[in-house]
């Protein structure tokens, strides 16, 4: 989409431009943050049964591994956010100065399919654990 004829861009098209930017890496950061959360739940859930019950709960290495598989995966995947954002900051930059918009939702597409498979692949991982636990 081209801008009208005689219309330049202004300071406010690009400091959305940076807000947005910064929103992809806010949500970049707190997926690692996230991720850093799942690999160190097990060994949480172990010391926190060890206070609570003065029982040595067994995590089993099998259990610690899927942590740490999904957490280094949600770990990736923020990093993997956190670069492509950048691209596309300096993309629609570019396409600001010289006075031509064309919105992209790859980015947004690839996100969602992200979190949806993420959510799938916690919500299989909490539901194996629990009927093992039961």
């Amino acid at each position: 989409m081209n801008i009208p004829e005689g219309k330049k861009t202004s300071a406010t098209d690009h400091l959305a431009n940076e807000r947005t930017y910064l929103a992809w890496i806010r949500t970049g950061i707190a997926i690692m943050a996230f991720g850093f959360v799942v690999v160190k739940f097990a060994l949480f859930v172990r010391q926190a049964s060890l206070m609570l019950t003065a029982q040595n709960i067994a995590v089993s290495p099998s259990q610690q591994f899927h942590s740490a598989y999904v957490g280094i995966g949600l770990v990736g995947l923020g990093t993997l956010m956190c670069l492509l954002a950048f691209f596309r900051y300096k993309n629609i930059e570019k396409q600001l100065l010289s006075n031509t918009f064309f919105p992209s939702l790859t980015l947004s597409i690839l996100l969602t399919i992200s979190i949806i498979l993420v959510g799938v692949l916690l919500l299989f991982y909490l539901v194996t654990n629990l009927t093992s636990a039961l």
